[in-house]
């Protein structure tokens, strides 16, 4: 293992619907062998979601290179953002900070609308090839401000998350945001269907695939922030690609929600990845409605190696 020393920290700086943070260290004892030894020079992740994998990985391994995709382009324009303008993004934020715990709470209720509405407004002149710190320093303050921090649209793609209520939550993350520019800065950024990523691996590859998780139960899903739903087809569809890699000799890792929480008898994951090592890890997910029905379930994580 060679770390990677730093003054400050990368850090997922979005709050992000599966987010990894809180399975980092069971997803640590899974890694492949090869990355621990230093052979693995570049890093895939189809479904970049927060980057809380990526900057862990960046952050304790000799990785050389990177590559992040992702379909939603809002979250694109974000990474883009902070990897080539960072200084004016944290001056944006910081106006935005100030400007909204200067307020009542009321007022910043009022706030949060507004600027919706105007990020809503503004999407169609929005150029999502280019980084842009206004529409950055938004799309960050709405994720940091809204209910539970969620990424939803409704059909015409505007962002439609209600206000959070939350008392005076951060917004600008400078060191963070400076940490995590230093790590995007050695990043490939693509805005992309997953199956655009194989074009970036080979044999010293190791992709950790994330995708909206499938729904464990008839009432709940893990992808209903998604504008388009990623139904069993697409889930098919990955599993085809993480099949066509493994014959690149890539070191591969998937992660999803786990059906034998809900009906023991759904082996739609044990079909899908037969031949592959299939392994159980404890997460913190709500899984019902009702508090007293939370609480610690399992979720799988997929490799093409023996951990």
């Amino acid at each position: 293992m060679s770390k990677v020393d730093s003054p400050h920290r990368a850090k997922p700086f979005l709050k992000w619907a599966g987010g990894k943070t809180q399975l980092l260290e069971q997803i640590e004892s899974f890694l492949p062998a090869a990355l621990k030894a230093g052979w693995i020079k570049r890093y895939v992740e189809p479904f970049v979601g927060s980057g809380a994998v990526l900057f862990h990985l960046a952050q304790q391994y000799s990785i050389q290179e990177f590559g992040i995709f992702d379909t939603n382009q809002e979250l694109i324009l974000v990474y883009r953002t902070v990897q080539q303008a960072v200084e004016a993004l944290i001056e944006h934020l910081s106006d935005l900070e100030q400007q909204y715990h200067g307020l009542a709470t009321e007022a910043q209720r009022d706030f949060f609308y507004t600027l919706r509405a105007t990020f809503n407004l503004e999407q169609a002149q929005v150029d999502y090839s280019q980084p842009s710190t206004a529409r950055a320093a938004q799309f960050i303050f709405l994720n940091r401000t809204c209910y539970n921090g969620l990424f939803r649209v409704n059909a015409k793609g505007e962002f439609n998350v209600p206000f959070g209520s939350y008392r005076n939550p951060q917004i600008c993350f400078p060191e963070t945001l400076r940490a995590a520019a230093g790590i995007l800065s050695r990043t490939q950024i693509q805005m992309g269907d997953f199956i655009s990523a194989k074009s970036v691996v080979d044999e010293q590859t190791f992709v950790y695939f994330d995708p909206p998780y499938r729904p464990i139960s008839p009432t709940s899903s893990f992808n209903a922030y998604q504008k388009s739903s990623f139904g069993d087809a697409a889930q098919r569809r990955l599993a085809d690609l993480f099949r066509e890699l493994d014959r690149t000799g890539a070191k591969l890792m998937l992660s999803n929600s786990d059906p034998h929480n809900y009906n023991a008898g759904d082996d739609f994951f044990q079909s899908l990845y037969a031949g592959f090592h299939i392994n159980r890890v404890i997460a913190s997910r709500m899984i019902n409605c009702q508090r007293d029905k939370r609480g610690k379930i399992t979720e799988l994580l997929i490799t093409n190696y023996d951990p």
